[in-house]
């Protein structure tokens, strides 16, 4: 044999290197990307499905034609309906740069489908959805050579589990926590048998409800599924720095962490400028990697949003140079334009690097807010109200 033909022959150490990539997890891969670079998440699906203008016949379909109900407004159902709809703005999510790309499913449990009876098509709906994102993603993979990555939506119900929906009756509540287990279950089984890589609890403004969420797929990753990367992100309502619930950026990751995420963060009702603050707080709370998708800036006075793909990329890639963020993208009010100027402009920029630890050897507790005792330290944490 030549020379020339013994220094083309792949030696020992090329073949461990390659069954070490082939054999690594999904979560194991994606994590090898965040270290490596800031990864784009899409944006708004709801701000794109407004831009066909679509009537009360391409949400019913030929399925639902002589449904009972108005389905106009029901965005998760055109998974099923007008997938073609769906595939579209996945595909141009992708093009502009979105290397993961959320499935039209942010109502997509039996409890939130009950509005428009349409809770025995949850499971399906969720499955449809996953299998349109997923035809999306693996597309443009093949277009361009870049993994795309498909995330599962569980977003948060309309019911809470913190919350009474009647002020005459503060005890009450319309819905039980093993309720709410058991839907997102049924959501959780569908995303993961249509094909999903990431599974993201999201838009958190109840966190009792999301505990729900995080226990449903601890459940399904114990009794059937293979494990998958969880994302979790969390809405802070206002400049207060609390969830709707009324708890701190600070209580909220203490209330999630033991579901052990990939990454954790933050996303709508504020825009970037006003979620710097609560994001840097988040990073400093957590292991984990670091999530923003904002809105696009707040609404104004007729509910539209107007900032700019440029104004937000500007505001994103400064979170970026100060190592703020792992994953950026974009909620309501944003646009595949939105994203391609988001990707441009943090592709240069190196990912947050998170903390080996974090309150090493404290107790932590949480309720509206949160409590950090040092081992040894003297008295009783003053937590009025502990999660789960």
């Amino acid at each position: 044999m030549s020379p020339a033909r013994r220094e083309r022959t792949p030696s020992v150490k090329f073949f461990t290197f390659l069954k070490t990539v082939m054999t690594k997890t999904l979560p194991d891969r994606i994590e090898a990307i965040l270290q490596e670079r800031i990864m784009v998440l899409d944006g708004g699906l709801g701000t794109m499905i407004q831009r066909y203008q679509l009537s009360e016949e391409d949400f019913r379909g030929q399925e639902f034609k002589g449904h009972a109900r108005p389905l106009k407004g029901n965005n998760d159902i055109l998974s099923i309906t007008r997938p073609d709809v769906i595939y579209q703005i996945h595909k141009d999510y992708l093009l502009a740069g979105a290397d993961i790309i959320e499935t039209n499913t942010f109502s997509s449990t039996y409890v939130a489908q009950a509005d428009y009876g349409l809770e025995h098509v949850a499971y399906r709906m969720n499955k449809c959805s996953a299998g349109v994102a997923r035809k999306a993603a693996e597309e443009i993979t093949r277009q361009t050579g870049i993994k795309r990555f498909v995330a599962g939506a569980l977003g948060p119900t309309n019911k809470t589990l913190s919350v009474s929906p009647s002020v005459e009756r503060p005890d009450y509540r319309n819905i039980t926590f093993d309720e709410l287990v058991e839907a997102y279950k049924e959501q959780a089984t569908g995303l993961l048998d249509g094909g999903v890589d990431i599974l993201l609890v999201e838009t958190i403004f109840d966190t009792a409800n999301a505990k729900a969420a995080l226990f449903a797929l601890q459940n399904l990753f114990e009794e059937k599924y293979a494990p998958r990367p969880i994302f979790i992100s969390g809405t802070i309502v206002d400049k207060s720095g609390r969830t709707l619930s009324g708890q701190t950026g600070e209580a909220f990751v203490i209330s999630v962490s033991h579901a052990d995420p990939l990454c954790i963060g933050l996303n709508c009702a504020l825009g970037a400028a006003e979620m710097r603050p609560f994001i840097e707080t988040i990073g400093k709370c957590t292991t984990a990697y670091v999530l923003c998708y904002p809105n696009a800036g707040l609404p104004n006075t007729f509910g539209d949003y107007d900032e700019t793909p440029h104004m937000m990329a500007t505001h994103l890639k400064d979170f970026a140079v100060n190592g703020l963020v792992n994953i950026v993208g974009g909620c309501c009010g944003t646009t595949p334009d939105h994203i391609r100027e988001i990707a441009e402009a943090v592709k240069n920029c190196k990912p947050r690097v998170p903390p080996a630890t974090v309150f090493d050897g404290h107790l932590l507790l949480s309720g509206s807010t949160e409590c950090c005792q040092s081992a040894g330290g003297n008295g009783s944490p003053g937590v009025g109200y502990q999660h789960g």
